[in-house]
């Protein structure tokens, strides 16, 4: 029998956290637009050669907004995962955060922040 290399393993919230920022030469109602379709998710993996992702969504809520549901189809390293999510945050040109419903995942949660640097440069971090 195999022993977990932490046995804690199971107390802990997350076992992975991946952060990335980027700032956008764009407004910032543009840059918000393009991110709140949850669709453009895939793109921010796209340059990943070992990953394939699509989004698809499911049922659209207030414009995109807190109970949309979308379903995550991803190709990692050849091994096909699926996962439906479910928008819990949304406010306009600020943040927007998911969080799976259904899956195979103990937790995935997503939240997106956006600010504004200037008139026509916006930061995005997830």
């Amino acid at each position: 029998m195999s022993k977990a290399l932490n046995a804690n393993w199971k107390n802990f919230q997350s076992l992975t956290v991946v952060k990335k920022s980027i700032d956008i030469k764009a407004p910032i109602d543009t840059v918000f637009t393009y991110f709140a379709r949850p669709e453009h998710v895939s793109d921010q993996i796209s340059a990943d050669k070992e990953v394939g992702m699509t989004v698809v969504p499911m049922d659209i809520k207030a414009g995109m907004g807190v109970g949309t549901t979308f379903r995550v189809i991803g190709d990692f390293s050849g091994k096909r995962l699926e996962w439906d999510c479910e928008t819990t945050e949304f406010v306009r040109e600020e943040k927007i955060s998911a969080k799976m419903i259904k899956g195979k995942f103990k937790r995935w949660q997503i939240t997106t922040e956006f600010k504004a640097l200037s008139d026509n440069l916006t930061n995005v971090s997830m």
